[in-house]
């Protein structure tokens, strides 16, 4: 990953601009860049107008500070399907019945608490083992092969994510075990550090054996600031930045993944999930009411019962979608709509501290370590590919998420070994680094990476491997003060 600017300009100018905050457009030449105006070269305003001013436990949860009243009126209702229970059916009330037969969580809300980060359960008995209920915690399952539309094939007898709760008159799938090994390091200063490895299994199968190919990959619920704003980038912008990657040398070769939309009925740019395994901020929202709630929609109108859940397919559906004049399935699409719309339009906090010395020493380090390689900071919003489950207030920001949304090769110690679409089992999307520092004041962790592994900035690092040893590497030499830094400068964002 080292080079000269004699023998990579491009490469060496964006990373500098980086440093201060600034980075290229993908595919612009040296003119292009230093004639394009930046008016918040500190990336203070991480969602340009959209961004809000907020810290705490509700950091998360603003609508779009330039979001008309009209639409503001739509984010809270919307905001209020996200957070309030479903109910079992039949039930008394017809505005939110038809929870499960299977699920893991009541509401949209019981995994993205405070619209934030989920963690994983709490060890706690002798074993080592945890048996809380997963919630926050999902586990997607599959056999080798691919399904109709080349994703993942689905476990026979437990489909295509395991659930751990149930309605009357129906078997839970069982229960996931997890227990953490030690990876034990040192920094080149002699500092040791202790890692945590988690192990996962699964107890009390409702329904028998598994598949014995069977593959898991364990899925932590990310915050969902800004995510608008993410499906508002132009595809080419994603492209380009495939395209540079591959056109210099070192070992960071960005991919898109190319998956099926259910609500546009083709394949799409993967953007969102853990692996750019979903498109579209709807088809993400469809498909998990049904999966973690069991609530059947337009698009994905079949429960997921698989044919050895008899009492799966014989439980009752929920009548809240008939009671709006759509029966057939448990949610109507004006009330999705409004979920969609209000996870749109939720805003990014503004950075905190951009202009603090230690921040900007943590800013160049980041660039020196070319971590900026992959978390590229910056882009210019076009809009999304649903206009009426969005906000025109999203379009033409300037906003700072630090995400290429392509996927990278991050080592075989973060690999599931699981195929999702395009990506291979040592392949995770570069997740957007934008309020990383408020996790904590709106969670109360710091728990990162896809399952919550990490316990922080600095070991979400030290687990990057793959295309990021090299990047991995230079942290490992850094010394005590340089750590806290860029640590400081992360959290900053």
């Amino acid at each position: 990953m080292q080079m000269s600017q004699a023998t990579c300009p491009r490469r060496a100018l964006r990373l500098a601009a980086a440093s201060v905050g600034v980075i290229a457009l993908g595919g612009l030449g040296l003119s292009a860049l230093t004639a394009a105006p930046q008016p918040d070269p500190l990336g203070e305003k991480t969602g340009g107008d959209t961004t809000v001013y907020a810290t705490g436990r509700n950091a998360f949860s603003f609508p779009a500070a330039n979001l008309p009243d009209d639409e503001r009126t739509r984010f809270v209702i919307g905001n209020s399907f996200f957070r309030r229970n479903w109910v079992e059916a039949p039930a008394s009330t017809k505005a939110r019945d038809g929870l499960g037969p299977h699920f893991i969580a009541r509401s949209c809300g019981g995994c993205h608490v405070q619209d934030g980060r989920g963690e994983p359960p709490a060890i706690f008995n002798r074993l080592g083992e945890t048996r809380d209920p997963t919630v926050a915690l999902l586990i997607r399952l599959s056999i080798p092969g691919t399904d109709a539309h080349g994703g993942p094939r689905h476990e026979p007898t437990y489909g295509d994510q395991f659930n751990n709760a149930a309605v009357q008159g129906v078997k839970p799938e069982g229960r996931v075990t997890l227990r953490y090994d030690t990876v034990k390091g040192k920094f080149a200063d002699g500092t040791p550090y202790r890692l945590q490895k988690p192990v996962y299994g699964f107890a009390d199968l409702g329904y028998g054996p598994m598949h014995p190919d069977v593959m898991l990959s364990p899925r932590i619920a990310p915050q969902i600031i800004g995510v608008g704003l993410l499906e508002a980038i132009a595809e080419a912008d994603i492209l380009a930045n495939a395209a540079d990657q591959a056109a210099e040398s070192g070992p960071i070769k960005g991919t898109p993944n190319q998956v099926w939309d259910a609500p546009s009925g083709r394949m799409m740019l993967g953007r969102f999930g853990w692996k750019a395994n979903v498109a579209t901020i709807a088809h993400q929202t469809g498909g998990a009411f049904l999966g973690d709630m069991g609530i059947t929609s337009r698009h994905f109108a079949n429960e997921a019962c698989t044919p050895a859940q008899k009492d799966c397919l014989a439980a009752p559906s929920g009548k809240s979608a008939a009671a709006q004049g759509q029966p057939g399935v448990e949610i109507d699409d004006k009330t999705l709509d409004d979920v969609i719309f209000y996870q749109a339009t939720l805003a990014p906090p503004a950075r905190r501290n951009p202009q603090d010395a230690q921040v900007l020493r943590g800013q160049a380090l980041f660039a020196q370590a070319q971590c900026a390689a992959c978390h590229r900071p910056s882009y210019v919003t076009q809009g999304g590919p649903f206009p009426h489950l969005t906000s025109k207030a999203l379009n033409g920001q300037r906003i700072w998420p630090y995400t290429d949304l392509l996927l990278h090769d991050m080592g075989e110690r973060l690999a599931d070994g699981r195929p999702d679409f395009g990506a291979n089992g040592r392949q995770w999307k570069t997740p957007p680094l934008w309020g990383t520092g408020l996790i904590k004041d709106v969670n109360g962790h710091t728990r990162l990476l896809h399952d919550g592994r990490a316990r922080g900035v600095l070991e979400a690092i030290l687990w990057h491997g793959g295309e990021a040893d090299a990047a991995r590497e230079q942290v490992l030499k850094m010394k005590k003060s340089d750590r806290d830094a860029l640590v400081k400068f992360v959290e900053s964002l």
